[in-house]
């Protein structure tokens, strides 16, 4: 079963890793978006830790619609509303319970997945955070080091392709041969799964 403080670790564990890796995310928005994407999401994870730090809420939910909350605040750009929508819709979804199951977890990550393609409007192949997202929720149900392996090829595979959403779009082929870096971010917050959860 997954509480409150496996929520918090997978937060916890997110913001370091994006803090290890912001640079490398930066680069990556350099050629196809606005160089910002690293300073952004690390200052996003870095108000998440500290709310999360004061305010403590005692349930997956409420751990996740409070750092959800954060990101729509403190992010700039598009990865804010999306990254804040996807944990968010998670977080509401997981509803009061003081535990969850990893299959209520994976429907619920589901559902914060789907939200985040109505809102950005981006399908599996756009070159977008999708790309990573979708084939970690589907490996999921096997486990979290089979999720993480996915949200990596996943991002991985966005280099070749052409941008067709996101600030990336307006190049054209320009954006081919780029890993995209709203899907390299997204396969840190589903590797830090695995390190959240110890294995």
């Amino acid at each position: 079963m997954l509480d409150a403080d496996f929520f918090r670790r997978w937060m916890t564990v997110t913001a370091a890793a994006v803090d290890r890796e912001a640079q490398r995310l930066t680069e990556l928005d350099s050629p196809i978006g606005d160089a910002d994407h690293g300073t952004n999401m690390q200052r996003g994870f870095t108000a998440v830790v500290a709310a999360l730090e004061k305010e403590a809420p005692d349930t997956p939910g409420g751990v996740l619609t409070l750092a959800g909350r954060q990101l729509i605040s403190t992010v700039g750009g598009a990865s804010g509303p999306l990254y804040g929508t996807l944990l968010r819709r998670t977080g509401k979804t997981l509803g009061d319970a003081v535990e969850v199951t990893e299959q209520q977890f994976t429907d619920a990550l589901r559902t914060g997945v789907d939200a985040v393609m109505a809102l950005g409007g981006a399908a599996p192949g756009d070159k977008t955070m999708i790309d990573a997202l979708v084939p970690a929720v589907d490996a999921l149900a096997d486990s979290f080091a089979t999720a993480k392996a996915a949200a990596e090829e996943g991002a991985v595979a966005t280099t070749p392709l052409q941008a067709r959403k996101g600030r990336a779009s307006y190049l054209g082929e320009r954006s081919i041969g780029h890993q995209d870096p709203g899907a390299t971010s997204s396969s840190l917050l589903i590797a830090a799964l695995v390190e959240a959860a110890g294995e």
